[in-house]
């Protein structure tokens, strides 16, 4: 599923790492929110659940969270851990 959502996607495509019992994740998780519906028309959000999806995790090296994770065309071109504003996280794209 990650390889379709995300690696065949063509474009842009934003990824969250995230868990439910994690603070920081929430708190990002409204303005999450606002760039998906700001940027929706560009970029995709894909949330993955860190704790479900261990092995992703380890393989993209995703030591702590949240991390977003974005692509372009497939490729990694940014990431960045609990960014605080629309700005940064305008920077990934």
């Amino acid at each position: 599923q990650y390889a379709s959502e995300v690696l065949q996607h063509p474009g842009r495509v934003v990824v969250d790492f995230y868990a439910d019992w994690c603070g920081p994740c929430r708190a990002i998780a409204p303005l999450l929110e606002r760039f998906a519906d700001q940027y929706a028309e560009s970029v995709k959000v894909v949330k993955i659940d860190a704790d479900a999806a261990e092995d992703l995790s380890r393989e993209l090296n995703v030591m702590k969270i949240p991390t977003l994770i974005s692509y372009r065309d497939g490729k990694e071109v940014a990431r960045a851990v609990f960014p605080r504003s629309m700005e940064a996280l305008e920077e990934l794209i």
